[in-house]
C-alpha cells in the first residue's frame, strides 16, 4: 500500500512538469532603434559658451592654442593656404567628423533605418551616419554604394555606434527630487567611433589630423525641469602623426522645436 502510495505520488508531481512541454523560444533582440535608452532625433543648435576665438570665426594662421600638436603638426600648419584648398576643391579639410560637430550651427538627427542614426549638419552641408550593426556590415559590403568599414576615406569617415548604459547602481540617482537633476545624467550615452577619415584640418587655420586618425564620440542626453533638452558631446581625437595626445572637447546642443531655422550652407576654406 505504500509503495503504490508513493508511486501514485511522483506520478502527480511529475506530470504537470510533462505537460508544460519545451520552453519558449528567446525572444529575438531588439533592434537599436527599438533599445535606444534616449531619443537624440530632432533639431538641435549648438550652443558656444567657450572657446569663442577658435570656434565661431576662424583663427590666425599658427594658432595652436589648446591643441596637442607635434612638431610635424605644426610646421604643416604654419603653411596652411586657403586659396590653395580652393583651387583644389578641398575647402572642406576643416568639415571631417573630427572637427565639424565645433562648427557653430544645427544637426538634424533622424534613424536611416532600425541599426542606422543619421546626422545632417547644415555647416558644409554633411551627412554622418552611425551605424549599430558593424559586424554584419563587415562581412557583407552593402552593393548599393553606401560607406563601408573598408571603404574608401572620407570627411566623414566610418562610424560605430553603441547605446553606454548606465553602471550598475548608477540609477539610484533616480531617488533624488527631479527639481535638482535633470534628467538623463545618469550615464547614459550614445558611443560612436569613427575610423577611415580623410586628412583634414581639426579648426579651420589648418591645424592637421592625418588619415590615420580615429575618433571617439560620447553624446550625453539631459532633458531639464522646464522641458528644455540638451546633449553635450564629449570628443577625443587620436592621431598617431600630428598629435603628442589626445585632443578633448566637449560642445553643447540645445534642441528646437522645429527645421525652421535649418539652414544648410556649402564648405568654406576660410
Amino acid at each position: 500500500m505504500t509503495s503504490r502510495w508513493i508511486a501514485l505520488t511522483l506520478c502527480l508531481a511529475t506530470a504537470p512538469l510533462t505537460a508544460q512541454g519545451p520552453p519558449p523560444a528567446a525572444a529575438p533582440p531588439r533592434s537599436a532603434k527599438a533599445a535606444a535608452p534616449v531619443d537624440f532625433t530632432g533639431y538641435w543648435v549648438s550652443v558656444v559658451s567657450e572657446d569663442w576665438r577658435w570656434r565661431m570665426v576662424t583663427p590666425l594662421k599658427g594658432d595652436f592654442a589648446s591643441v596637442p600638436v607635434n612638431a610635424a603638426g605644426r610646421a604643416l600648419g604654419e603653411g596652411w593656404d586657403p586659396k590653395h584648398d580652393e583651387a583644389t576643391g578641398q575647402q572642406c579639410k576643416a568639415y571631417g567628423a573630427a572637427a565639424i560637430l565645433r562648427m557653430p550651427g544645427r544637426v538634424h538627427i533622424t534613424w536611416q533605418d532600425d541599426t542606422t542614426l543619421k546626422m545632417e549638419l547644415d555647416a558644409g552641408t554633411q551627412t554622418r551616419l552611425f551605424h549599430f550593426e558593424e559586424t554584419a556590415a563587415r562581412k557583407t559590403p552593402p552593393s548599393d554604394g553606401r560607406a563601408t568599414a573598408n571603404g574608401p576615406l572620407t570627411w566623414q569617415g566610418y562610424s560605430v555606434a553603441n547605446w553606454e548604459r548606465p553602471p550598475r547602481g548608477v540609477e539610484v540617482q533616480n531617488a533624488i527630487p527631479v527639481f535638482s537633476v535633470p534628467t538623463g545624467l545618469r550615464g547614459r550615452s550614445l558611443e560612436v567611433t569613427t575610423t577611415r577619415l580623410r586628412a583634414g584640418y581639426l579648426r579651420k587655420n589648418g591645424i592637421p589630423y592625418s588619415d590615420k586618425t580615429d575618433v571617439s564620440e560620447y553624446f550625453d542626453y539631459r532633458k531639464h525641469p522646464n522641458g528644455d533638452e540638451w546633449f553635450t558631446v564629449t570628443t577625443v581625437v587620436r592621431d598617431p602623426v600630428y598629435l603628442d595626445s589626445p585632443f578633448i572637447t566637449s560642445s553643447d546642443f540645445k534642441k528646437e522645436p522645429d527645421g525652421s531655422k535649418w539652414h544648410p550652407t556649402p564648405c568654406e576654406a576660410r
